[in-house]
């Protein structure tokens, strides 16, 4: 079942070329009448473009191994890169994509390069987006970090049917993790190219209102609503929302939820175009132990099927779920993709072939 014109895909989109680029534009035009006729938005767009031709080359070579520079890309191989991109930017300028970054991909020894870079390429990826018209929301995990800081601090993390044991010292420490650390250096990776990001959680602004899940889970909360007003205002200054996925309830109680979950639950209040899962496996799998079993489409009625089946196992539960019940309730596509390869955001929105596994109805 293919999407717009097929599926989509990629990129290594780079801020600071794209503000070069854009500052070297206008410097070349000193003609003020001239200058007085630019558009500021179709300026920004158009170097964007060129600067997607560039990052989707880059992306392309590294899943393929096929070149190991820039240079080996001929004018006209990144010229076909851009025209294979172009429907694609037309079609989502506009459109609300959420991004759900991993608290998995950050940290991974298994990454094709270090955390710092992965976090760089994603901060690319995100620039990019929103620099061709795309308005992109960030929702991030962080149960790695939290287990390490647990650890750090001598305390045993317990879970329970694959959720973290949270009581009062762990919901602190959680908080101190997700909303002191982790969302204060996505935002400033993002601030570094210009002011374009602020980071929120869930107990901001009434953002997302919890209730305790109960089973002896403690202070791990239960989506009840979400209030996407904050969200919408910053998204009409063009400012990207991060979002830690600490949520309250009335009295201001704090519950840790799953960032699995926030992320569909925004999404769909958001009416998001696209929902986006940055893991640590390549996508779905028929056999997870298969790297090579990846199913690229599937519908929400097979999705469900392997829900019921047991066909899903682990961490891939609540990401399927949540994908599920964001596209039945109106979400076009959820993608679920390996966060870390280098670009992979931009591979599946702009390219024909795309990668990971996207659901849709």
């Amino acid at each position: 079942m293919k999407e717009k014109f097929s599926r989509k895909g990629s990129g290594d989109g780079s801020q600071e070329s794209f503000a070069e680029t854009g500052s070297s534009a206008i410097d070349s035009d000193n003609n003020d009448e001239k200058e007085d006729k630019l558009d500021p938005r179709k300026l920004v767009a158009e170097v964007g473009r060129s600067v997607v031709s560039a990052a989707l080359a880059r992306a392309q070579a590294a899943g393929s191994g096929r070149f190991e520079s820039d240079e080996q890309f001929s004018a006209a191989q990144k010229a076909n890169i851009l025209v294979e991109a172009l429907p694609y930017i037309r079609r989502f300028a506009g459109q609300v994509v959420l991004i759900k970054y991993g608290g998995s991909v950050s940290g991974s020894e298994s990454s094709q390069e270090s955390p710092g870079a992965t976090l760089t390429n994603f901060v690319e990826d995100v620039s990019l987006m929103r620099a061709v018209g795309i308005r992109p929301v960030v929702v991030h995990g962080g149960g790695p970090k939290i287990g390490e800081m647990m650890e750090k601090l001598g305390k045993a993390s317990v879970f329970k049917d694959g959720l973290r044991v949270t009581d009062k010292e762990t919901l602190e420490i959680a908080q101190m993790v997700l909303v002191g650390k982790i969302n204060l250096d996505i935002v400033q990776a993002m601030n570094v190219n210009g002011p374009m990001a602020i980071g929120l959680s869930g107990a901001d602004a009434g953002l997302i209102r919890a209730e305790p899940r109960g089973g002896d889970l403690g202070y791990v909360g239960e989506i009840v609503s979400v209030d996407p007003q904050i969200i919408n205002k910053l998204i009409q200054e063009e400012i990207v929302p991060v979002i830690a996925t600490i949520g309250s309830d009335t009295h201001g109680q704090a519950y840790n939820i799953n960032a699995d979950s926030v992320a569909g639950a925004v999404a769909e209040a958001l009416g998001a175009t696209k929902l986006i899962y940055l893991t640590d496996v390549p996508g779905i799998l028929t056999n997870p132990d298969d790297h090579e079993s990846l199913v690229r489409e599937l519908d929400t009625k097979t999705l469900a099927s392997m829900l019921s089946d047991g066909s899903l196992r682990g961490g891939m539960i609540p990401k399927a779920a949540s994908c599920l019940k964001a596209v039945r309730s109106g979400v076009a596509s959820a993608h679920i993709l390996d966060g870390r390869v280098p670009h992979v955001t931009l591979l599946e929105i702009f390219t024909d072939q795309g990668t990971g596994t996207m659901v849709t109805n």
